[in-house]
């Protein structure tokens, strides 16, 4: 008997706008310890069909036809871990009261339970985490918990809802892989919901793939990669990442247009009596040379941002930093001139563009701040294929690739020679990412900007990088080209192996 069975189902959600239609006779079936995959772009429908297995959908959803035989003890793993927990509440509590309420424990056998859940994900002293609040915790350890969380009452089906999206690639594969220890243990069942075809052939016996709410194709996931029948399949397939097909070509020009010259980033601020410091980057030397793209890869904490941050003068930095003729040694001393050519396109285009403000005015303000002229919003569109008429419109009425494009819009409006990239493909789907990617290539050849591109995406950024720096806890410990990985540190071999590849694939 199988654990899950979707059976036509569909689902509408009522809006302002009218009806739309989210699921659309979307068939199914996982059986007992199976592991279904299931992916799709943002929008595809992928998250509802969650909620609707989970019985938790919103008030304005309509339920069409078609069924869901679901067991009754269902845990969920969310993407991103700092919203799952409580932030005022510690850990131990949270689960505590988990655990109480699905095992029907008293309190102090609950408590006890929390330790032996967290241990048995293979968190390091767990009595010590239950007294933790959320934020004293890595992202990392925060999704374990949540795994433990899920697993409390032993359900027969676990739900993953892109769960490794937040976390860097070392600590992605590290929760993977207890998933599947765990899996071997309990014999537990689960859907696997990713935007990552790459990643989930590799976690799931078959892949669904979804497309506004149907199902197009699904597949044992040895052959989704290597025989796709759907046309959209294939399409997903051809937008994965692989860093044997380079994408830059060129040479950039050997002479450097920004050195860092023993650069550090220390956070906190020493106290008479607490003097915690942070360095968060210590002593980096490294260039960015004219119109090379320099990819900066490493783990959650080992100073990528940072840098980012330090170079467009929004943290203070120890060092000095020198552009053309120009040596800086403090934000303060970046003068209009340097602002101008050093621009940033941040992770998040929801949290850098003002929502109050129309597309039109967010692109104003930098042309009015460097002197270009106001009638060359059109052109900004054009240039990063957006339509004209976008300049009404409010982010919140743009999808996440499109607002990435209007944040690549405002930086360009500067006409800058190095723009740095902090994470901005890591939000967007695999379709989504490659169109960015060509349109960044495509704006470095019409202006020959440099590009300082940071990442976790190892297969993406050997695409188009022409070297590549490695960092790891505040430290630079490889700058090498892409095909020198071979020579690498063994921490960045450790980085390269643990980036998911198609299943059947070996890393390059």
């Amino acid at each position: 008997m199988n654990v899950l069975q979707v059976d036509d189902y569909t689902l509408d959600y009522r809006t302002r706008a009218g009806t739309l239609r989210v699921l659309d006779g979307v068939s199914l079936t996982i059986g007992p310890g199976e592991v279904l995959g299931l992916v799709g772009e943002s929008g595809s429908g992928k998250s509802s069909l969650a909620w609707a297995t989970m019985r938790a959908l919103p008030g304005n959803a309509v339920e069409v036809g078609g069924r869901i035989q679901r067991p009754n003890a269902i845990g969920i793993v969310f993407q991103d871990p700092s919203t799952t927990l409580n932030p005022t509440v510690p850990i131990g509590r949270q689960l505590a009261e988990v655990l109480a309420l699905r095992e029907a424990l008293e309190p102090k056998a609950a408590w006890d339970a929390g330790i032996a859940a967290l241990l048995r994900v293979e968190l390091r002293d767990p009595a010590a985490i239950m007294h933790r609040y959320p934020h004293e915790a890595s992202g990392g350890e925060k999704q374990r918990v949540g795994i433990a969380m899920a697993l409390a009452g032993r359900p027969d089906l676990i739900i993953f809802d892109e769960p490794t999206t937040a976390l860097d690639v070392i600590t992605g594969e590290r929760v993977l892989a207890l998933f599947r220890r765990l899996r071997d243990e309990t014999g537990v069942a689960a859907l696997y919901i990713s935007h990552d075809l790459a990643l989930v052939s590799r976690v799931a016996e078959r892949v669904g793939v979804i497309h506004r709410g149907k199902i197009q194709e699904e597949a044992p996931a040895r052959t989704i990669f290597a025989a796709p029948r759907a046309g959209y399949t294939k399409a997903l397939v051809a937008a994965v990442p692989r860093p044997e097909r380079r994408l830059v070509r060129d040479e950039p020009a050997p002479d450097p247009l920004l050195t860092l010259h023993r650069v550090g980033v220390r956070y906190g601020r020493p106290r008479l009596f607490n003097r915690r410091t942070v360095d968060a980057v210590r002593d980096v030397s490294v260039d960015v040379r004219r119109g090379e793209i320099l990819g900066v890869v490493g783990e959650s904490g080992s100073g990528k941002s940072s840098i980012a941050r330090a170079v467009t003068g929004l943290v203070p930095f120890s060092g000095e930093l020198q552009f053309g003729t120009r040596r800086i040694a403090s934000p303060a001393a970046m003068d209009r001139d340097y602002r101008r050519a050093v621009q940033i396109i941040f992770q998040h285009p929801d949290s850098s563009l003002n929502p109050r403000h129309r597309v039109r005015e967010i692109l104003l303000r930098p042309l009015r701040l460097f002197g270009g002229a106001t009638a060359e919003v059109p052109r900004l569109l054009e240039q990063v294929r957006l339509p004209v008429d976008f300049a009404s419109r409010y982010p919140h009425q743009l999808s996440g690739g499109e607002k990435q494009r209007v944040a690549i819009a405002r930086a360009f409006a500067a006409k800058p020679r190095l723009v740095v990239c902090d994470e901005i493909t890591a939000p967007l789907d695999v379709s989504v990412q490659a169109s960015i990617v060509e349109l960044l290539l495509e704006l470095r050849r019409e202006h020959g900007t440099a590009y300082l591109f940071i990442t976790h995406d190892l297969n993406l950024v050997r695409q188009i990088a022409h070297r590549l720096a490695v960092m790891r806890g505040g430290d630079l410990v490889d700058l090498l080209e892409p095909g020198q990985i071979g020579a690498a540190s063994a921490y960045t071999r450790e980085l390269v192996a643990a980036t998911p590849t198609p299943v059947g694939e070996t890393p390059a």
